[in-house]
Formats: C-alpha cells, sequence, structure tokens
C-alpha cells in the first residue's frame, strides 16, 4: 500500500533546481566505481550515503513543491522525487537478493527500511497532495502524459488514505507496517522451514537425482555390538528439488512423500496468511470498499472483482472438457503401466505420468533437447532476437571495478545504430547459493526525459539460476528454463525500449493487467522453429536443432495444455476468493482452497496440506494473479494477428516497439492492445449497470489449445 506512489510513480523529476546523478554508466571509462555504476556504492557503508542522498534532494523538491509552482513543473518534480527515491529501493533489492558478501546484503536491507519509512512519509504529506490535486484538475497541462500522471499520483495518494481523518491514519499506517511484517514472515519461514523427506534405501531415488539430494544414514541394529548403517537420501522440499522428483522419482511412495511434506510447510503460514488477509480487507475497507479486491483492482483494466470472476468461471468451463480428456488419458496410461484396472490417480502422479507420457508419444528424450540450449547459445539467441526484431545489437560492455557484485555477472549495452545506447541490462544467470532461487527481471533505473536533448537511460538486470550438470562444465538449459528466460527477456525488452516523459510510467510500471502481456508474447518465440534454428545448436558438434524435434517438442507441450491451463485459472479464483469475499474476516484458507479445487478442477485435495503457505504470489500479487491469465490471451491474440506469420522481421519488431513496449504505461493499455491487434482484443464487460471494466477475448487462445467452446 504504501509503495504505490512510488511503484507506480518511479518517475525522475525535472524541476529548475540543481541536477544530481547517482549512476554514471559511461561505457568507455574504466575508473573504480560503485555497484551498478553508483558511486556511493563502493564499500557496503555506501548504503547510508545513498539513502541520505536521496532523502536530502527529495525534501528540497518537496520544499519547492509547496511553493506551488505550474501544474507541469508540479509534476516534474514529483517524478524526480520518485525517480530518485526508486533508484534506492530497486538497488537496494537487486543488492539484497544477488550479493554473495553479507555486508552487502545487511547494509541493503537497512537502506530499504529507511526509504520505505522516508516514503510513508511522502506518501502521507498533504503538500504534496495537494500541488498533485492542483495539476489533476488544471485544464492547461498541455502533455496527454502528464495528465495521466497527474491523475494516476492523485489516485496512489488517495488509495493511501491521504483523505482519512488522523485516527484512520494512524490505524492505516499500523496495518501497513503489519502488512509488511507478515509478508517478511511469510519468506522467512519458507526459507527457514523447507522441509524435507528421509528415503530408505538409497536405491529407491533414481541416479539422475542423486546431484540434487543428501546422504544420509540410519542404524538397522540399535542396541547390538555391529552396528550396521543403512544408506539413504533426504530429499529438501524446495521447489525445484520437488519438481524433479516427481518429474522422475519412479517409486510412488517417495514421490507422495514429496508431494505431502513439500505441500505441509511451513505451518506458521498459516497464521501469518489470515493475519495478511486480515490487514488487507481492514484498510480496503478504511477506504471504502467492500473488500480488498476491489480496492486492488479499482485502477486496473478489469476494474472490479465481478469482472475478474466472470472471465474467470467462462474460461474454467471452456477448459474443462479438454482437462477432463487429459485427466483421462493419464489415468488409462497409469493403469496400463501398472497393470490394475482399479487404480487411481493421485497428485503426485501428474508429472511423472505426463513426463513419460510426452516422451512416449512424441519420442523426447529431454536431455537430448537440453544440448541443444547452452546457456552461451541462448544468449546468441537474445541477441539475434534483437537485432532481426528491432535493427539493434546487444554489446558486451567492460565492468568498472566495483560494478559488478559477482565474477559470473556480464553487462550488455542495448544499441541502435541511428539512436545509439537505448538502456544498459546485467545479465546475472548462474545458480549459487544464497542468491534469490528463481529467475525475475529487476529495474535498477526507470528511463524518463530529462530536457528535450538528454534521457535518462534505463538499466536493469536479468537475474536467474542456470546450474551446471553435476558431470560438465557447461550449463545447458532444459527448454522450460529457456522458455522462462525469453519470458523475463519480454519484461527486460519492455523496460529497455520504454521512451516515456516520465519515469512514473516507465518501462514495465503500467497497470498491474497489462504487465505480463510482452513477456508471455516473447515466450512464443522460444518455440518456434524460425527463431530457434537460429541459435540452438548442439553444445558438442555445432549442429542445428532439427526441425522434427522442434515439432516433437511443440506437440508434448500441447498435450496437458488444458489442464495446465486449469491450475492457473485454480490459481486465480482462489487469490480473488481469498481477497474478494468481504464475508471472509475469519477464514479457514484450507477449506477454501479445497473447495476451489475440487469445484475447477479434476484433483481431489490431499488431507493435511496447504500449497497456499508456499504460494508468495499472494503476498505480492494479491487479488491480481489472474493478470497472468489476461496475458496469456493478450500475447496469443497478438501473435496470431501480429508476429506468426513473420515472427523476426523488421516490420514485425516496429509494430511491437512502436505501438506497444515504447509507450510503457503512459497510454491507455486497452487503447495500446486494439492499436497494436486491431479491434476485438479487448471486450468490455457490464457489471449489470454498476459499471464495467475489460477483459481479453479468449478466441485466439482457444483455437491454440484446440478448447471447444
Amino acid at each position: 500500500m504504501m509503495t504505490s506512489l512510488l511503484r507506480r510513480a518511479a518517475s525522475s523529476f525535472r524541476s529548475n533546481s540543481e541536477k544530481r546523478h547517482f549512476f554514471a554508466h559511461a561505457t568507455h571509462r574504466m575508473e573504480e566505481t560503485g555497484l551498478y555504476g553508483c558511486n556511493h556504492l563502493k564499500t557496503p557503508k555506501g548504503f547510508q550515503r545513498f539513502v541520505d542522498e536521496a532523502i536530502e534532494r527529495s525534501n528540497e523538491l518537496v520544499g519547492y513543491i509547496s511553493r506551488m509552482p505550474s501544474s507541469a513543473e508540479i509534476i516534474n518534480a514529483m517524478d524526480e522525487i520518485s525517480n530518485t527515491v526508486c533508484q534506492v529501493v530497486d538497488s537496494a533489492e537487486l543488492c539484497r537478493h544477488t550479493h554473495p558478501d553479507r555486508d552487502f546484503v545487511d547494509e541493503a536491507m537497512k537502506a530499504s527500511m529507511r526509504i520505505n519509512e522516508y516514503l510513508h512519509y511522502l506518501n502521507t504529506n498533504l503538500t504534496l497532495y495537494n500541488a498533485v490535486l492542483k495539476a489533476d484538475q488544471d485544464q492547461t497541462l498541455t502533455s496527454n502524459e502528464a495528465k495521466r500522471v497527474a491523475h494516476d499520483l492523485r489516485i496512489d495518494f488517495e488509495k493511501g488514505g491521504i483523505h482519512l481523518s488522523a485516527e484512520k491514519k494512524d490505524r492505516v499506517s499500523q496495518l501497513n507496517i503489519e502488512i509488511a511484517r507478515c509478508c517478511a514472515q511469510y519468506n522467512e519461514n519458507i526459507a527457514k522451514d523447507p522441509g524435507h523427506v528421509d528415503i530408505y534405501p538409497a536405491s529407491r531415488i533414481p541416479k539422475n537425482l542423486h546431484h540434487l539430494v543428501k546422504p544420509v544414514n540410519r542404524s538397522t541394529s540399535p542396541g547390538q555390538k555391529v552396528n550396521i548403517r543403512e544408506k539413504g537420501f533426504r530429499i529438501v522440499t524446495e521447489p525445484s528439488t520437488v519438481s524433479a522428483v516427481l518429474q522422475w522419482a519412479y517409486d510412488d511412495e517417495v514421490r507422495k512423500m514429496t508431494y505431502i511434506k513439500s505441500n505441509s510447510v511451513p505451518r506458521a503460514n498459516l497464521g501469518v496468511l489470515d493475519n495478511l488477509i486480515a490487514a488487507r480487507h481492514e484498510i480496503s475497507q478504511i477506504m471504502g470498499y467492500k473488500s480488498y479486491a476491489e480496492y486492488a483492482l479499482n485502477s486496473n483494466m478489469a476494474s472490479s472483482p465481478d469482472v475478474v470472476s466472470s472471465f474467470l468461471v467462462e474460461l474454467s468451463k471452456t477448459v474443462q472438457p479438454k482437462a477432463f480428456e487429459e485427466f483421462e488419458s493419464i489415468c488409462k496410461f497409469k493403469r496400463e503401466k501398472n497393470g490394475q484396472q482399479d487404480i487411481g490417480l493421485e497428485p503426485w502422479d501428474e508429472a511423472y505420468f505426463t513426463r513419460a507420457m510426452k516422451s512416449s508419444a512424441y519420442n523426447l528424450d529431454f536431455s537430448v533437447v537440453a544440448s541443444y540450449f547452452s546457456l552461451t547459445h541462448c544468449i546468441k539467441g537474445l541477441k539475434i532476437l534483437v537485432e532481426s526484431l528491432f535493427g539493434m545489437k546487444f554489446l558486451n560492455c567492460p565492468l568498472a571495478p566495483g560494478e559488478s557484485w559477482h565474477p559470473d555477472v556480464m553487462k550488455m549495452a542495448l544499441h541502435h545504430p541511428d539512436e545509439g545506447d537505448l538502456g544498459y541490462i546485467y545479465l546475472d544467470l548462474n545458480c549459487r547459493q544464497g542468491k534469490y532461487p528463481g529467475c525475475a527481471h529487476f529495474a535498477i533505473r526507470g528511463g524518463r526525459r530529462v530536457s528535450k536533448t538528454e534521457y535518462q537511460l534505463p538499466v536493469i538486470a536479468l537475474v536467474c539460476n542456470f546450474s551446471k550438470p553435476h558431470n560438465s562444465s557447461i550449463v545447458r538449459l532444459n527448454h522450460s528454463d529457456v522458455d522462462t528466460l525469453f519470458h523475463e527477456f519480454g519484461h527486460a525488452l519492455h523496460s529497455l525500449l520504454s521512451r516515456t516523459d516520465y519515469q512514473h510510467f516507465s518501462g514495465t510500471r503500467v497497470a498491474f493487467d497489462m504487465a505480463e502481456t510482452p513477456s508471455n508474447l516473447f515466450e512464443y518465440y522460444a518455440w518456434d522453429y524460425r527463431v530457434l534454428k537460429k541459435f540452438a545448436k548442439h553444445y558438442s558438434t555445432g549442429d542445428s536443432i532439427p526441425e522434427k524435434l522442434v515439432e516433437s517438442m511443440v506437440g508434448a507441450k500441447k498435450m496437458f495444455s488444458g489442464m495446465e491451463l486449469q491450475q492457473q485459472i485454480y490459481y486465480a479464483l482462489v487469490d480473488q476468493t481469498l481477497y474478494g469475499d468481504p464475508a471472509l474476516r475469519t477464514i479457514d484458507t484450507t477449506s477454501i482452497v479445497a473447495d476451489l479445487r475440487k469445484q475447477h478442477t479434476n484433483w481431489e485435495h490431499v488431507k493435511g496440506t496447504h500449497w497456499q503457505t508456499r504460494f508468495s504470489h499472494l503476498l505480492y500479487y494479491g487479488a491480481g494473479y489472474y493478470s497472468y491469465l489476461y496475458a496469456k490471451c493478450f500475447a496469443s491474440t497478438i501473435w496470431e494477428r501480429v508476429c506468426k506469420e513473420d515472427p523476426l522481421s523488421l516490420e514485425t519488431g516496429a509494430a511491437i516497439r512502436t505501438k506497444l513496449l515504447q509507450h510503457g504505461g503512459a497510454k491507455d493499455p486497452a487503447q495500446l492492445l486494439n492499436h497494436l491487434a486491431g479491434d476485438g482484443i479487448t471486450r468490455s464487460y457490464q457489471n449489470h449497470g454498476h459499471g464495467g471494466g475489460i477483459v481479453p477475448d479468449i478466441t485466439s487462445l482457444c483455437n491454440e489449445l484446440n478448447l471447444r467452446r
């Protein structure tokens, strides 16, 4: 809540005051600098000065705004405050998730806490609110983007409770502290209690999983003179290990134990989640909304929980027949393999048998697929993509002393032959202990227009966790990893190619239910043979990936697409229900999860499990998980109408860049989508006379997945 002004208004102030540059990205100078090119961050303690200067500069700008300059100058100054504060927040966020030096991590966490306290001061500052209110009501603002910034800032202030009584403001402040505490505690519990199961004897674990598990042993003759030790393996039930075990462990009891343990820890998060939901619900009621979902969706395309629920239920009904057919096919396959006709299908069977069925139907060897996707070749693929689509190059940049946080990190500049450098990207792609466990796009600095002749170039980091095989020095990616890399690269391009006047709308600072569309669109490039043949080369022979292999990969991907879509719908419905039902003040989240699973999937809930205690999207996407499904629909239509015929042409790239990516959040998202892909990509939904919202057209996605409507 308190971060809404910062995150959305991450724009750089441009007033008549002196400019201060925290970052210096000079690609040809190699003098010593600090992390990310920030001179303050040469040492961990530099974060303290970084925060001090950001607060000092922002206070100057608050004073400037208090004198009520013109509306245009107010918006410029507000944008610079946000730009200044965001650079601290974003740098601290990246550092604490990736830096191997604990001193840097600790100082980054302290900086984050300090700057967020200051952010609360900004978000509750009546002087700033009154200035923004003046700008929002000023008809003399000539820039449409400036008008949009003024309106968004006013909404953000009001969603933060600026208009409330002092008593209610205090309560909102307390609740925001509670929400932050809950989020931190939820993540800390996951880190402290990943869970584990011990498997005996060791022979029950396939050899291809041995690098993921830890040897353990136990006594088989307690109390006797000769102590015989039995060897086994401990499976730590963290997500990547669980995924591998569920796919490859042939022993169904091993899979069952792993599934149940991974979905029943940490139990402490049941209470944490209850408290989080209650705090968000109370805030929404103080703000005058029926539910947190209504509060959160108010400024998105969907506009209301009713619109989202209508969309999700329609999609659920559409996918159900195909998902049921797929479910029955797995049941049949399991019965044939086990030679038993009365055996049922359990949740821990899904990954194992779907992998086996894909391999059998398409003669797929997943290790062979990975041999064509060395990390080096995949990076070349990203370079080929931007050159083919946009006529640009990714140029490797030397890292200045002190700029990097690990020897594996590389830096590239996105360069256009006529426009020059357009932005910078750090790649931190290898797995290492203590690093952020997933894949993510981190902003470091947003783009913004500083003057008629100067543009502040965006700086981002792409962070992944690709590991080397235990018997090789070459990092080879499973194709699911390639898909993830291209997804995050879509976010990166959104940041690098946006050219908004204000950082408030730079890159991925868009409506929540629009943010995932570019990333989902670029996933299609990871599956198209015309793209893959240009970079997917065998790591030892150099041969291009065979077209028949790609056809098999695509076929295997579609085999269970109905069940996969159904699972995403289910997650979104859980998210909407937990945050959307005003009657649920004291709730049993596990009962809700179980009931919705029964209603919207073909699986039964496993007693004693509670996967919602490890589903961090409930923290960061509260009431917004549906946005992934919006994005799938939008991306499917864009691919079909704009990209599919010639995915690597400059014409296709120009359409993606000029009609979508370059605008960030500066224009109405529905208008951008319709301008890019033509009318009909969005539909208006009327909520029984109580207003409406925007939902995606699902036709292209249904055609792609062979769903009958």
